[in-house]
């Protein structure tokens, strides 16, 4: 694995000869990262492990979470996050690679958790103080604290709760077991 000096340069050698915007968002961005990944690697959650696929793109990364209670304790479960040229100004985009039965993560990998949305009625989307490490901690709290059933974005699974919670927590087990075995 590439030391994290050796991501700094790589992410810091782009040229700041151009005067356009992206050019010189995608440097506010990376210089961002640089420092919030070091901040995020050592504050991660129990449950959380962070995986670079090219450790010179710092704005690409997975995150798995192994929930170690609640419905899908036994599962992991992969996302991608991907961090826009416009960081921190707008949030980093957030897909679950791993399917499962969840009222707030849709079969195709959608989430709704607030920290995430440009702007949220609940006043408690993203502003440009907010971090990845944020972002971590939210995805993993949707397994534990955050679960909502009130305002689902799967609504079968949330209806399904609130009508059988038993068979609910049946599916649940049943897509831990196909796909998201540890």
């Amino acid at each position: 694995m590439i030391s994290l000096s050796k991501k700094v340069k790589k992410e810091t050698g782009k040229s700041h000869m151009g005067s356009s915007k992206i050019s010189t968002r995608v440097s506010i961005r990376d210089k961002l990262l640089i420092k919030e990944v070091q901040e995020l690697e050592s504050n991660l959650p129990g449950t959380c492990r962070t995986y670079f696929p090219n450790p010179n793109e710092l704005h690409r990364l997975e995150i798995t979470i192994t929930p170690d209670e609640g419905y899908w304790c036994g599962g992991k479960f992969k996302f991608l996050i991907e961090v826009p040229d416009e960081y921190n100004m707008v949030p980093p985009k957030v897909k679950c690679l791993t399917r499962l039965w969840h009222p707030n993560i849709n079969e195709e990998g959608a989430i709704c958790l607030s920290l995430l949305r440009q702007s949220s009625i609940d006043g408690l989307g993203w502003a440009p103080t907010r971090r990845l490490k944020d972002v971590v901690w939210g995805l993993n709290s949707l397994f534990t604290d955050l679960l909502n059933f009130e305002d689902p974005l799967n609504n079968e699974a949330a209806e399904h709760f609130s009508k059988d919670k038993e068979g609910f927590k049946s599916k649940v087990r049943e897509f831990v077991h196909l796909y998201a075995r540890r």
